[in-house]
């Protein structure tokens, strides 16, 4: 029989060939030097908005559900928000559906709706629970129905007109998020689940409505009182007029940047999202480039992070 000691070094020589202590050591160092932060966010809620193109490319995709495994195992309490625009867009594009677009919101009627909480809730969702229970996690996918998670409204949007009302539009079954059931989230975690949310909120008389999961992930990082919000996107993070990064801006520098019109376009929309989360009781958000190999974890075990972090 092959000593324990013989199948390790069996092991380790088929692992690494060559191996280079210097190279592991600088490994081991670096290890070391996220402990300070992996004992800072023990125990703590971190809500991640996932969405872009980290959702697109398999390596991302990969790396995102290894992250967050990972997350999970050194203490910190993950809650995934997802997107599936694209996927949504493909799907209406099959079935001959024509897709509108009012103010970047997509205008939906019964069809659409029908064929967003198909794609949303039934083909998006488990395909990151899939992710991340095969890179070593337990993980539950839900939307807004299960458990009465997120409760909506119809959303109303008013179009400002120079001389005249403004215009009120009509999106269909578009809402907001008028309240968070943080029981079922708070259930799951204490069972060592990780769980991904689908943007799909209801209200009172059962009614199904798509959310921006943007917003969704804001509501619930409040809602948790979490101590980050992520939010990965397909751009460095905020930046301003030079269209350099802005590393790090208070609330009211985030709020000033968007009546000045230094930003411009969806992350507008975004830092409301997040403006409105600090003020719910997050401590600091973070607007982070998915398309980075492992941002999650750059952003939060690193002296440095990336992207642009808001606080209060």
């Amino acid at each position: 029989m092959t000593q324990p000691d013989e199948s390790k070094a069996a092991f380790a020589a088929a692992a690494c060939p060559e191996r280079d202590i210097s190279r592991d050591a600088e490994r081991a160092r670096m290890i070391i030097e996220m402990l300070p932060y992996i004992r800072e966010f023990a125990g703590r809620t971190v809500v991640i908005k996932y969405g872009g193109n980290a959702m697109i490319d398999e390596t991302l995709k990969q790396s995102f559900a290894r992250s967050v495994v990972l997350l999970k195992y050194v203490g910190v309490n993950p809650i995934i928000v997802h997107g599936g625009g694209p996927q949504i867009g493909k799907m209406l594009k099959a079935l001959n559906i024509e897709s509108h677009f009012r103010q970047g919101l997509r205008v939906t009627d019964d069809a659409t709706m029908d064929v967003v909480e198909m794609v949303l809730v039934g083909k998006v969702n488990k395909e990151i629970v899939n992710l991340i229970n095969l890179a070593g996690g337990r993980a539950v996918g839900l939307s807004g129905k299960d458990g009465m998670l997120i409760r909506a409204e119809k959303k109303e949007l008013a179009v400002s007109r120079e001389s005249a009302p403004p215009e009120i539009i009509d999106l269909g079954m578009v809402g907001e998020v008028t309240a968070i059931e943080t029981g079922v989230l708070t259930s799951l975690m204490g069972s060592g689940i990780i769980p991904v949310i689908a943007p799909v909120g209801v209200d009172d008389e059962g009614r199904t409505y798509n959310i921006n999961a943007d917003s969704v992930a804001g509501a619930v990082a409040g809602a948790m009182r979490a101590k980050r919000l992520h939010l990965l996107t397909d751009v460095p993070g905020v930046l301003d007029r030079d269209k350099k990064l802005i590393a790090t801006m208070t609330s009211t520098q985030a709020f000033q940047a968007i009546e000045d019109g230094v930003v411009v376009g969806g992350m507008i929309p975004k830092l409301h999202c997040v403006l409105e989360a600090i003020m719910a009781g997050v401590e600091k958000a973070n607007i982070i480039d998915g398309r980075v190999e492992n941002c999650v974890l750059l952003e939060l075990f690193t002296a440095c992070g990336i992207g642009t972090e808001i606080t209060r």
